[in-house]
């Protein structure tokens, strides 16, 4: 079984096409195009996007990811107000969202979830399942593709702006007047 452990630059020799969960795991054992049997092992917080490439350990592969077509909900708005509002709706709720142009206002698409579905339905969305690739937004925070690459510095996506030259004052260094 190939191991796939490091990012590449290389033109790749075979692919896999994984779902949007699939590509967030760092452990994760896959079937190659090819038939071959592949081992992923990221990083803990890794994520892979479509494009990226993965290199075997012995050199003998170079894997390029493909967002799999999977079931989502896409929600169309028909004015920019609209859009605002739905993003800022699903947004609120911690909802990872692809993000898609529209002529008028914007198309967002997120997993299949028919609670979300029936409250964009009610702020006046046109709401549709679809089969689609998800790639949804890194986040403000989030490096260009969700990972970091090598010299980068690493990112803790759990606290995203915290760091050294932030710190809490704690209850004991204030002092009555």
């Amino acid at each position: 079984m190939l191991i796939l452990n490091q990012r590449s630059a290389a033109p790749a020799t075979d692919s896999v096409a994984l779902a949007y969960d699939e590509r967030k795991r760092s452990r994760l054992k896959v079937t190659l195009a090819s038939g071959a049997e592949a081992g992923i092992f990221l990083q803990r917080g890794e994520q892979l996007q479509s494009g990226d490439k993965l290199a075997a350990e012995n050199g003998a592969a170079v894997v390029a990811i493909v967002a799999a077509p999977e079931t989502l909900i896409e929600a169309v708005a028909d004015s920019p107000l609209l859009f605002a509002r739905a993003a800022y709706h699903l947004g609120n709720r911690h909802v990872p969202v692809h993000i898609l142009p529209n002529d008028n206002g914007g198309r967002l698409r997120f997993q299949s979830d028919h609670v979300l579905a029936d409250m964009l339905r009610r702020l006046g969305c046109t709401v549709t399942e679809t089969q689609a690739p998800f790639q949804p937004e890194a986040g403000a925070y989030g490096a260009a593709g969700g990972h970091s690459h090598a010299g980068d510095a690493p990112a803790d996506p759990h606290h995203p702006g915290h760091g050294a030259h932030r710190s809490t004052p704690k209850i004991h260094q204030f002092k009555p007047q």
